[in-house]
C-alpha cells in the first residue's frame, strides 16, 4: 500500500482535526473523480514506522487520521487502523474514504469512527450534494449512524 499525500484537513470528518492520508493504486476509477491521480500505483509505502513519524510529527493538533482510499487492500487499511488504534491508546480517531458501495465484509466497522461509502457518480456529486449515492456515517458500538447530512449547506446540528 501507498501513499501518495496527506494534509491537515477540516471537512473530511465533521469536528475533526484530521490528518487525511491519500492512498494510491485506487481500483474505482470513478469516473469525474476529483483525485485522479491516486488511481496510478505511486508515492511513498505505507507502514507502521511512517505512521508513527506522521501521528509525532502533528502529535495533539489531530484528533482523527483518515484514509482517503484503500479499496485496493481493505485488510491492509484495517490493519493500520488497529496499529493506529493502539498506537495512541483510543485517543485518535480512524476514519476510512472507500469508494465502494459497500463496507467490505473481511473487515470490522469495529476498528474505524468513520466510514464514507459510495463511488463518485458525477451527476449526483459529492457528499455536499443532497443528490449524492455517497453516504457519511459515524460507527457508533459496530453500528453506522448516517451523517452525510452534515455536509449539506444550511443544515443545522445542535451537537455532532
Amino acid at each position: 500500500m501507498k501513499f501518495a499525500s496527506y494534509n491537515i484537513v477540516f471537512q473530511e470528518i465533521p469536528g475533526e482535526v484530521t490528518l487525511a492520508i491519500n492512498l494510491s493504486n485506487c481500483p474505482n476509477r470513478c469516473k469525474g473523480c476529483h483525485s485522479p491521480y491516486l488511481m496510478e500505483d505511486k508515492g511513498e509505502i505505507l507502514n507502521e514506522d511512517r505512521l508513527v513519524e506522521l501521528l509525532e510529527k502533528y502529535g495533539n493538533a489531530i484528533t482523527c487520521v483518515c484514509f482517503m482510499g484503500g479499496d485496493a487492500e481493505p485488510q491492509e487499511l484495517e490493519r493500520y487502523s488497529v496499529f493506529l488504534r493502539n498506537q495512541s491508546n483510543g485517543q485518535i480517531k480512524i476514519g476510512w474514504y472507500s469508494g465502494k458501495n459497500t463496507f467490505p465484509k473481511e473487515c470490522s466497522l469495529q476498528n474505524f469512527d468513520y466510514v464514507k461509502l459510495g463511488a463518485y457518480v458525477e451527476h449526483l456529486g459529492g457528499l455536499d450534494s443532497t443528490t449524492s449515492n455517497q453516504r457519511f456515517y459515524r460507527i457508533d458500538k459496530g453500528q453506522m449512524m448516517d451523517m452525510t447530512e452534515y455536509f449539506h449547506k444550511n443544515a443545522k446540528f445542535a451537537n455532532i
